[in-house]
């Protein structure tokens, strides 16, 4: 009896309109009756200092000697240095710029496909269909990883012009 006027109960809570509060501008509804407040096991010394942030500061080091901080004018030296090498400087900043450009084009078609509506969602079960066929083609069997390993390699030599 106690089971059905419980079940009843949230049944009512699930299905009763929200109200607003007079005091509050934003409606507030709940379907799940409200849960008493969580047990603190605290001492009172505890509870009565105030809670502090304790901020950690994390500093990495290796086992060898530690290198001396960077100098900018170091950086900008080396960087005018290289540039002074370079003996097409059209051609680097030509491609450069068309870097830019098809960087800020691709973030507008990106922008775009993600307006349309289930686009972006069949994108991305497409993604995860061919990651599931690259880890079951490649990476699931020895034999298939020795396999993509020497495809790696040789297209690295490829394009290292060392082939």
């Amino acid at each position: 009896m106690a089971t059905t006027a419980s079940t009843s109960m949230a049944a009512t809570a699930v299905f009763m309109p929200c109200r607003l509060p007079t005091s509050a501008v934003t409606p507030r509804c709940s379907a799940l009756p409200n849960l008493p407040p969580p047990r603190v096991s605290a001492s009172l010394k505890q509870i009565s200092e105030p809670r502090r942030i304790s901020l950690f500061q994390v500093k990495a080091s290796s086992s060898e000697e530690s290198s001396p901080p960077v100098d900018a004018g170091e950086i900008f030296s080396d960087l005018k240095e290289k540039w002074d090498a370079v003996e097409n400087k059209s051609t680097v900043i030509l491609y450069g710029g068309g870097a830019i450009v098809a960087v800020w084009l691709s973030s507008i078609i990106v922008g775009a496909v993600n307006s349309v509506p289930l686009l972006p969602k069949i994108l991305e079960l497409v993604g995860l269909g061919y990651t599931g066929w690259f880890v079951y083609r490649y990476l699931l069997f020895k034999q298939s990883r020795k396999e993509l390993a020497t495809d790696i390699e040789a297209l690295k030599k490829k394009i290292a012009g060392t082939e």
